[in-house]
């Protein structure tokens, strides 16, 4: 993750937008889309603007159009976030490595 949070609102943080985006699950599998691994980038700019990259587990996801617009809306909703975006992202594709251990551990992955 890459985060300038050095200009950002107080209180928007990182570990924030992290845990706003920890509320937000592919709907086929039972883990968020943090612990999936799908998030590759945080980056909090001057006046709250927030970037995110992100993937899907593959191009053609059903919830393609769902889950960034979802994303966006969760991290929209903290204080001091004055505008998001959302940016999907393919290269490095995802895979399953990118699961975290108490994902893999939720999927029977260990």
């Amino acid at each position: 993750m890459t985060t300038d949070d050095t200009s950002a609102p107080e209180g928007l943080t990182e570990a924030a937008v992290i845990a706003a985006i920890s509320t937000v699950y592919d709907p086929e599998i039972p883990v968020n889309i943090y612990e999936l691994g799908l998030i590759y980038k945080i980056a909090i700019g001057a006046g709250g603007k927030v970037a995110i990259d992100m993937t899907l587990t593959a191009p053609a996801c059903p919830v393609a159009d769902i889950l960034p617009v979802e994303v966006a809306d969760k991290v929209r909703e903290l204080p001091g976030v004055t505008d998001v975006a959302v940016e999907l992202v393919w290269d490095p594709p995802w895979t399953p490595e990118r699961l975290t251990e108490a994902a893999r551990l939720e999927l029977g992955m260990y």
